[in-house]
């Protein structure tokens, strides 16, 4: 539902008393009846949890009158629908069936994901993993040995090394003070690699070149890269669990099922496009 109708339609509307709040109310009270088709206050907070959510922000006084309206207008419309066509009556089959297959994941969810099982599931996949050495460092490019070694001479003599990134670097990171952030083997050019693994922290490397020519590197520290923690991995292991639920469930149905299905070779795929069939 992208906005309310200002559709107006003639019709035998009846709405529920205003005066005084309903007694007790539920889901299939009856706020409103056009011609005798009844909108219930089950259908109303079902339209309203849909809209978008802008929507939402609105005074729930504005929210019912324009759910409301909107309801009613449809129902106005639907009424005055003649004939149902075909297709129409298979697209509400297709929309039950994925509702009713979406409740059964859900309640299936509701009860075997839990905090426990989560927790289970994100210590076994940690259980094992190796600690993965990560680096954090700094390096100055410039395009040639003899101006790295000059960089480093300077840097040597106690010169602030970020400060000499700004003013000489022609790599993407000078502005930064040559900052390269953590890194672990692998993510940087093999030169490059060998040369950080071999610096102790503070200590600043000899020219090195690589392909994007030369630089001088300084290794701040090292550590081992920290697991991400249960809060940050909690919606995809949960999104797992339900795909090895929803796969185990298909299986107990498929094997306890009577299921038919064409022979191959039995209809031309072709047919999925034919939307002229729906016309029938």
């Amino acid at each position: 539902m992208k906005h309310f109708s200002t559709i107006i339609c003639a019709g035998v509307i009846a709405l529920s008393a205003q005066a005084a709040f309903a007694e007790d109310p539920n889901m299939n009270t009856v706020v409103a009846t056009v011609d005798g088709k009844e909108i219930l206050l089950g259908e109303m907070i079902i339209s309203r949890a849909q809209l978008p959510q802008q929507y939402l922000q609105l005074p729930d006084d504005v929210l019912w009158e324009g759910v409301l309206d909107q309801l009613i207008q449809q129902q106005l419309l639907a009424n005055a629908l003649e004939k149902v066509p075909a297709r129409v009556e298979l697209a509400m089959s297709n929309d039950r069936r994925g509702l009713l297959a979406a409740e059964l994941i859900d309640a299936l969810s509701a009860e075997l994901i839990t905090e426990e099982a989560i927790q289970a599931a994100y210590d076994a996949q940690f259980a094992d993993v190796e600690p993965v050495l990560e680096y954090s460092a700094a390096h100055i490019l410039l395009a040639s040995e003899e101006e790295a070694a000059a960089a480093k001479l300077r840097a040597d003599s106690g010169e602030d090394f970020a400060e000499l990134a700004r003013q000489l670097s022609t790599g993407p990171s000078g502005p930064s003070g040559g900052d390269l952030g953590w890194f672990s083997e692998g993510m940087m050019v093999q030169e490059f690699q060998t040369a950080v693994e071999a610096l102790e922290a503070g200590q600043v490397s000899d020219p090195v070149q690589t392909q994007f020519g030369w630089h001088i590197i300084k290794l701040n520290e090292t550590r081992n890269r920290p697991n991400p923690t249960l809060e940050e991995m909690r919606a995809e292991i949960a999104g797992k669990l339900q795909e090895e639920l929803v796969t185990s469930k298909l299986a107990e149905l498929t094997a306890a099922a009577e299921i038919t299905r064409p022979e191959e070779g039995a209809f031309d795929p072709a047919l999925l496009k034919n939307l002229d069939l729906l016309e029938e």
